[in-house]
């Protein structure tokens, strides 16, 4: 998660149902959404307590309440000790490693997260919708200019999940006085809704989701930034009988994450929203349908986005395996039918001595299974007029099957096929290129949509120049 600037918060904190036994602390997110909390004591002081704090026990304190300056309430989710410093005489101080933290609310000890609806902002996403109620019109002959805002529409769209998904706009005008200077800006949200209350974390798992195919077609690792939530039940009375739903701020540690800001530009995206927005809603819901059922790859292919792999040929191994995952999660396709092979297997084992059955038994397990050199021909075939002629296609695959095995392996055989240096590097982020159109399959891009995909991206072009 994305946050601008560390937010540094003094107040006082308590385990819920247990106000009067309140501590000094200071609460501290920085960037990534790593939240932390050090208090001058402990919440459980008791001699059980600090029995318990000197053999090493767990105090429970899963959830904390507080209120600190400027913010108000806040609810600290999912806590655990990092640090437990007790002094006989002087200060003790702790820290206290905090999973969510929640301002504007206090919830109880089991009271659920619910809620009705989640705001949110992602890196870049201003750029890839490309919608403006900002109008500026000059009139060079009488040196002079006109500005004019008009709030965009708000998109809506209904998710498989029972969700709407809102592509909404927020704005700030000038104020007053504004003799010289006058400021108009304006920042995309999304907005997921639910009629019923739902917990947070079913929130943040869809816009994760949402998080990930906006950063696939951007073509940049983009965080999550600027979240809030409210629940229907959950109001602030302002004026005589007038209540107003609490804008409730969510801080956590969202997956997709670098510390160094994408540079982000229209010119590098494989699409845009205008690409897609005929077709918006379909395309949203076979993400997140995908992102189910082809989870291994998804996970392999932004890990490697990530940086999670140090060296290129971690990343080779990863994106490799993500496309054998995707190939045997969308393809049903054997070696030989498989009732034939159940036939063969079950000849093959009769015929078996006993003491090598299992051993057998654990080779024909995936006997019937394609060949990793197979697997590519089907997957690079649909695209095999932008890949590259038969001789282009046919060294591809075998520098991914040798250079696979033998970082697999390091079989002294293969040293000498598999590639390394810049040649490695070109390989990957070729696979890199292939995994990234069959996502566009995935999506429900049609043939002639991705080849005009293709037309339009210098990135992807040059991610597939031959090696």
């Amino acid at each position: 998660m994305r946050i601008d600037e560390n937010i540094k918060r003094n107040g006082y904190f308590w385990l819920p149902g247990k106000p009067d036994r309140k501590i000094p602390g200071i609460l501290l997110i920085t960037d990534g959404g790593n939240i932390s909390l050090e208090i001058l004591d402990m919440f459980d002081n008791s001699p059980k307590g600090l029995k318990d704090a000197l053999s090493g026990g767990n105090e429970d304190i899963d959830r904390i309440n507080g209120f600190v300056e400027e913010s108000g309430y806040v609810t600290l989710d999912d806590c655990f000790y990092t640090k437990r410093n007790i002094s006989f005489g002087s200060i003790s101080k702790s820290i206290i490693c905090i999973n969510k933290a929640l301002f504007g609310v206090a919830f109880e000890k089991d009271e659920e997260l619910l809620f009705n609806s989640f705001l949110f902002s992602v890196e870049g996403i201003d750029d890839w919708i490309g919608i403006s109620g900002i109008k500026v019109d000059h009139d060079i002959e009488n040196k002079s200019a006109k500005i004019e805002y008009k709030p965009p529409q708000e998109i809506s769209i209904s998710l498989n999940n029972g969700m709407i998904l809102q592509i909404t706009f927020m704005w700030k005008l000038p104020g007053f006085p504004s003799n010289k200077e006058a400021i108009i800006s304006q920042k995309v949200y999304f907005k997921l809704i639910s009629d019923i209350k739902l917990r947070l974390g079913d929130f943040i798992s869809v816009s994760h989701k949402i998080t990930a195919l906006l950063g696939f077609a951007i073509d940049k690792t983009v965080s999550i930034e600027k979240v809030s939530a409210n629940s229907n039940s959950l109001k602030r009375k302002m004026g005589d009988d007038k209540y107003f739903p609490i804008q409730i701020k969510v801080y956590y540690s969202s997956i997709l994450y670098l510390s160094e800001i994408p540079k982000i530009s229209v010119h590098d995206m494989l699409f845009r929203y205008i690409h897609i927005q005929n077709d918006f809603e379909n395309k949203v819901n076979n993400w997140l349908i995908a992102y189910d059922h082809i989870n291994p790859t998804l996970s392999l292919y932004f890990s490697t986005k990530i940086g999670a792999q140090r060296h290129v040929d971690g990343k080779i191994i990863a994106l490799v395996q993500a496309l054998e995952s995707y190939h045997r999660r969308t393809e049903t396709e054997k070696i030989i039918p498989e009732d034939e092979y159940k036939i063969l297997v079950n000849t093959l084992l009769n015929s078996c001595p006993d003491h090598r059955k299992e051993w057998l038994t654990s080779r024909l397990a995936y006997g019937n299974e394609m060949s990793l050199r197979n697997r590519l021909k089907n997957i690079i075939e649909p695209f095999k007029d932008i890949i590259g002629t038969n001789k282009e296609r046919r060294k591809l695959i075998s520098n991914i099957v040798n250079t696979r095995n033998y970082l697999t392996h390091y079989d002294q055989s293969l040293e000498d096929f598999a590639l390394n240096g810049l040649e490695l590097w070109q390989l990957s982020i070729k696979i890199e290129a292939i995994i990234q159109l069959h996502l566009l399959i995935i999506l429900g891009f049609t043939m002639e949509e991705i080849q005009s995909v293709y037309n339009n991206s210098y990135m992807l072009k040059e991610k597939l120049k031959s090696t």
